[in-house]
């Protein structure tokens, strides 16, 4: 069989293709290799009468790595195999135990009922404010003065009897307040000059 320089080609790129996949196998693979092996974290031990001690019987809540020990500690075991139960000498268990006496109570835990409590009408409630604001006046040519209202971002130009937004009649016009009716309610208010 004879070999076209395209199919040599190929086989030398698949010869170096398998020979980099085996080596990088054999390097993820191999003992030799950092990278493959994780760390291992370093134990170090110290003796028991160093152990977080401070004071005598206190003990350190915080531990380290190096106060991490997990051998058994045979005498706190012995302590804790001795310990007896001595109850109050009722089996909690059994019918036939001596029935414990509950304490009466001093006084009802549950209130004694009241009668409804009555609460006497405040009569109707206030009118809401007029919620316009008088900033200044202007005379016009035959001496009649008119009041600036401010109502959001509206301004309104008003003499004695207009209508402002089809609510408030502007009952009087004087140099430091406005007497506005609110035709809704029949709501009378003086609303006095704000400052600047």
């Amino acid at each position: 069989m004879k070999l076209t320089p395209d199919t040599q080609k190929k086989a030398v790129a698949v010869g170096v293709f398998v020979l980099v996949a085996v080596g990088i196998l054999y390097y993820q693979l191999s003992d030799n290799g950092s990278a493959s092996r994780p760390a291992q974290p370093v134990i170090t031990t110290t003796p028991a009468t160093n152990r977080g001690l401070t004071s005598g019987t206190a003990k350190s809540l915080g531990t380290t790595a190096a106060q991490l020990d997990p051998t058994l500690k045979m005498g706190p075991m012995l302590v804790t195999e001795q310990l007896v139960y001595s109850g109050t000498g009722r089996n909690i268990f059994s019918l036939a135990s001596a029935p414990i006496e509950i304490p009466k109570p001093v006084a009802s835990a549950r209130p004694k009922p009241t009668g409804p409590v009555f609460t006497p009408p405040s009569g109707p409630p206030p009118p809401p404010p007029i919620d316009l604001k008088f900033f200044g006046t202007e005379m016009n040519s035959q001496g009649k003065r008119r009041a600036f209202l401010l109502h959001g971002d509206d301004v309104f130009l008003a003499a004695d009897g207009d209508i402002v937004q089809r609510r408030y009649r502007i009952l009087s016009v004087s140099a430091n307040s406005v007497q506005v009716e609110d035709m809704t309610n029949n709501n009378r208010q003086t609303l006095p000059l704000i400052a600047h």
